[in-house]
């Protein structure tokens, strides 16, 4: 005897809507430093799935307030509610503070203003160390982190401070580095940005320019004339080079002015061998075809 059919199982429904209403994007004219730890905190709350109601009553910030905090309107927050807010969202407080801090000086607070801001939290200012394999992580990538972005900002402070907001905004999202496809990609992508929001653009592409100034080649020359002649051609190139789509851009300034060899940029980019190659063949077939062009030649008639 056959048992009877079980009925089919019911579909799966869509999970229930957030209830409240929803958060705004971050405001245009929050600065680069502002983002850095505004844009984690931001993803923090979101994928907790609490309203800003509720987030408010844990944090006791009035709502509407809270919402302009995590679109980086109004004032400036002060240390105290960002403490509270990244107890509640779990998020570490050490890269926190110090991504909190220099974005503060970067809305022209005073020193003063930041030391009694942090007052009523003074404790949790202490240093932390972070997760051993994000340690491990920053020993292997560093340096040539440091390279490729000497090769922008000049600046040696600017570079270092660059580099370290970096490895403070990947210990806020290091869980989410770790979750990702390839943890090296996701930190490119966090160190390439991070750049980039410091960079000079022009017409939406970063300037290589001021680094021309600053290659090997020129410090080799002696001659006025010669480094005239060596400044005017690599200009024209890294001109050139700030035309090429990201990735290529960044394989042939990885490859050509930081000499790291293909498969270094391979790992150090999370990319396959292969297409680290292709890269570098369609930007010198772009760059030859800029710099060098070909003469136009007439067609022969028979």
């Amino acid at each position: 005897m056959t048992s009877p059919l079980e009925p089919p199982a019911p579909p799966l429904r869509p999970a229930p809507a957030r209830p409240g209403r929803k958060l705004g994007p971050i405001a245009d004219n929050v600065g680069s430093a502002h983002r850095a730890w505004l844009e984690p905190m931001r993803d923090k709350y979101l994928k907790r799935n609490l309203t800003l109601s509720e987030l408010s009553g844990r944090v006791c910030l009035a709502k509407s307030k809270l919402s302009e905090l995590l679109r980086g309107c109004g004032l400036y927050p002060r240390w105290e509610i960002i403490f509270s807010l990244s107890v509640e969202l779990k998020m570490p407080y050490a890269p926190l503070y110090r991504l909190w801090r220099q974005a503060a000086f970067e809305a022209h607070k005073s020193r003063d203003w930041v030391e009694r801001s942090t007052e009523r939290a003074a404790l949790t200012t202490t240093p932390a160390a972070p997760p051993l394999d994000h340690r491990a992580f920053r020993e292997l990538v560093e340096y040539d982190y440091i390279h490729y972005a000497q090769v922008f900002l000049l600046d040696a402070d600017q570079c270092d401070t660059v580099v370290s907001d970096t490895f403070d905004i990947l210990w806020l999202c290091w869980n989410d580095a770790l979750a990702s496809p390839d943890t090296r990609r996701f930190a490119w992508q966090v160190l390439r940005a991070t750049v980039m929001s410091r960079t000079p653009h022009l017409d939406g592409r970063p300037e290589l320019g001021r680094a021309a100034f600053d290659t090997v080649a020129l410090r080799s020359l002696t001659t006025d004339t010669d480094r005239m002649e060596q400044i005017a051609e690599t200009l024209e190139l890294f001109t050139a080079m700030s035309r090429l789509p990201d990735q290529q851009l960044d394989v042939m300034v990885l490859r050509r002015l930081c000499g790291l060899g293909d498969e270094d940029v391979a790992t150090l980019l999370g990319l396959p061998l292969a297409t680290v190659r292709s890269d570098e063949r369609h930007a010198v077939h772009f760059l030859e075809s800029r710099l060098c062009p070909q003469p136009e030649t007439e067609g022969i008639t028979s």
